[in-house]
């Protein structure tokens, strides 16, 4: 990435959805690492809620697949807006938001 501003992506999802058989984050994320998208990070939520305000967290004695989850994407304006329709039709009950970004530090 050679830009020192860039567009961070934030997908909410539910980690239960799949697509073509896999995770949504895992196939978010292979899908970007195709596309030459410089960095993309997954993080597992242990408590949320959304639209619909109902929590969705852990089971105390279960594994829950509707926790949330978060799929962070970074890269240079013109390459978010490559990938981005394609991720965007993925994501059908989810959460999508865009923020530029300051580049500190790439190595």
């Amino acid at each position: 990435m050679k830009c020192r501003e860039a567009i961070l992506v934030r997908i909410f999802i539910k980690e239960g959805e799949r697509r073509e058989g896999k995770p949504l984050y895992k196939f978010i994320t292979e899908l970007c690492k195709e596309r030459g998208v410089a960095g993309v990070t997954v993080f597992r939520g242990i408590l949320g809620y959304g639209k619909t305000g109902e929590l969705h967290s852990q089971r105390l004695l279960g594994i829950s697949s509707d926790l949330p989850v978060v799929v962070e994407i970074i890269d240079c304006e013109e390459k978010i807006e490559e990938v981005l329709p394609e991720i965007s039709s993925l994501v059908e009950g989810g959460l999508i938001t865009l923020e530029k970004v300051r580049i500190i530090r790439y190595n």
